[in-house]
């Protein structure tokens, strides 16, 4: 399974962020389709162990739903971006509801107490975007992946996943995780033990900055 993006989409795409330039050991990890009880907890305590630091790309419905987990990742001082209101798929959507739905989000995540500053993240969930949907989302930074874990799939077995995962990584890389029941199984296998090992490695976690 290829768990590295292919190095042609960042060519055809350049406008979008696909990994972090930088000469040093640092990681980005990043947790999609939450906040939800549970998978983003877990996530957030064991980042907190290894004092690292993540961006959770989150769904607005979610946000209205668990608005206490949502303010737990911004307390914890992570970074918040947007991942559309219902999870849209961008080549399925017209332009102008997929836009809609991204400022739904924002709306949703504005009527919570606590904000991040980082709010103007973005990324299109499964990665499927158009130009001209692109294009409407001028004041954004658009984040794409250098490193898919594929925690979701079912048929992967959680060793096979950290082992593929670890192995796919370097320095800079955008690595995307779960926080959703789906991918929990492999996601609360993965993520300490991938933590662990590039932490003995000297590696940092940051969150992404727009």
């Amino acid at each position: 399974m290829i768990h590295r993006t292919p190095f042609f989409l960042p060519w055809l795409y350049p406008s979008l962020v696909w990994r972090m330039p930088t000469r040093e050991k640092v990681l980005y990890l990043t947790f999609d389709d939450g906040p939800v009880p549970g998978p983003t907890e877990f996530a957030l305590h064991t980042l907190g162990i290894f004092k690292a630091k993540a961006t959770f790309f989150c769904i607005g419905d979610n946000v209205g739903k668990y608005p206490q987990v949502f303010q737990k990742i911004v307390d914890d001082g992570h970074a918040i971006g947007n991942h559309t209101f219902n999870h849209l798929n961008g080549w399925k959507t017209s332009a102008e509801k997929y836009l809609d739905n991204v400022q739904q989000c924002d709306t949703i995540m504005d009527s919570q107490p606590v904000l991040s500053k980082n709010r103007r993240l973005f990324r299109p969930p499964y990665g499927r975007i158009t130009r001209k949907q692109i294009k409407g989302l001028p004041s954004c930074s658009i984040i794409m992946w250098d490193v898919l874990s594929m925690d979701y799939n079912k048929y992967l077995s959680p060793e096979s996943c950290l082992r593929n995962t670890i192995n796919a990584c370097r320095s800079g890389s955008i690595v995307v995780f779960h926080d959703s029941y789906k991918a929990e199984r492999n996601m609360t296998y993965v993520l300490p033990r991938m933590l662990d090992h590039f932490a003995s490695m000297g590696y940092a976690f940051k969150s992404i900055q727009p």
